[in-house]
């Protein structure tokens, strides 16, 4: 945990409490002679109802607000475009940091299901061939409170409630491991956002050693991993982190996990036209994921540039029906924002240009 102490030192650059835990908050109140309690009220006003600055606690004193606004801000992003799709259900916003750079997240409703999907870096290390992120390089982590603004300015901007949330924007959040995972427990407080655990996913292209760690942590969030091919040849292709964790070894760790977590592994499953989309794929499919326990998502691709093909339709239901022949729950996500840039990257690109 870090410790924040500011009364030696009252020059100093204001500490975002955007990302705070409760505990750290409680090292904040103390270090100016408040007792713990106020931590529990900054807590609850900053995640909870949101305030967009320290004068809208009204529990505290109008000394004891001052007092704080002189040492702390609060906001870590800020919208820089935004774009809605003609359903109304998808909204894409593109984010500018404090430092100039941009990232992406997601607002989807999908019947009573409201879900947010946030980024967890600035770019991408991964190269995956699909991916506009890729594109984009590899920039930095994010904090934990740039992770977490994310959903509160969307949540404040939209004022909505969201049902679920899923980390699987721009970035690979298992090389952010620690800073997700804070995140999370934080948007989990049920003091705070209040996002229950088991509406929390973590997406991962495959980073075996994070996989293990997320099962060993015994961390109550979901786990989804994008497999998107049946053999390494192919998924090296698509995903070159498949040279360094191949097929067989992310599914060890992927058992490995359902050995030690009560939530079902979610394998993302890009079915791009003409790649990976036939019913040779769809049979190695089955014998791949045979005994595990799992659920699979179908994703139809979500044409970004012309390199790659969307299936068709005929092609889609085939590959289902085929699958459907095993115990496999299977789930068919269709692109969400398909006339707006909704996919990771692309509104960031046009943006730019």
């Amino acid at each position: 945990m870090d410790s924040y102490f500011f009364v030696n030192y009252p020059t100093m650059i204001k500490m975002n409490i955007t990302g705070m835990t409760l505990e750290e908050m409680e090292q904040l109140m103390e270090s100016i002679g408040q007792p713990k309690y106020r931590a529990s009220q900054l807590f609850t006003w900053l995640y909870k109802k949101r305030v967009d600055s320290i004068d809208e606690i009204t529990v505290f004193s109008k000394s004891l607000r001052q007092q704080i606004t002189e040492l702390v801000e609060i906001k870590q992003v800020e919208i820089a475009d935004r774009q809605i799709s003609k359903d109304n259900e998808t909204i894409k916003f593109l984010f500018r940091l404090k430092d100039g750079h941009f990232i992406e997240s997601v607002y989807m409703v999908d019947g009573k299901r409201r879900t947010v999907c946030l980024s967890s870096q600035v770019g991408c290390t991964l190269g995956c061939s699909f991916c506009a992120t890729g594109a984009m390089g590899f920039q930095r982590n994010l904090t934990v409170g740039e992770i977490i603004d994310q959903l509160l300015t969307i949540l404040k901007t939209l004022k909505v409630e969201v049902t679920n949330l899923v980390i699987m924007g721009m970035g690979e959040p298992f090389l952010n491991y620690e800073a997700v995972i804070r995140a999370c427990d934080i948007i989990s407080h049920c003091d705070g956002i209040s996002i229950g655990k088991r509406k929390i996913t973590i997406s991962t292209a495959g980073i075996v050693p994070k996989i293990k760690q997320f099962a060993d942590d015994g961390q109550g969030f979901k786990l989804a991993i994008s497999l998107n091919a049946v053999d390494d040849q192919m998924r090296s292709q698509l995903m070159p982190i498949n040279k360094k964790y191949p097929i067989n070894e992310l599914l060890n760790a992927a058992k490995y996990y359902a050995s030690k977590s009560r939530h079902l592994i979610t394998f993302e499953y890009l079915m791009i036209g003409g790649i990976n989309d036939s019913i040779k794929d769809a049979i190695k499919l089955k014998k791949l994921l045979k005994g595990l326990r799992c659920k699979l998502n179908i994703i139809p691709y979500n044409a970004t540039d012309g390199q790659f093909k969307i299936p068709s339709e005929e092609k889609i239901d085939a590959f289902i029906r085929e699958l459907l022949e095993s115990k496999i729950v299977i789930s068919v996500r269709r692109s969400k924002g398909a006339d707006i840039d909704a996919a990771c990257g692309q509104l960031y690109h046009n943006y730019i240009k």
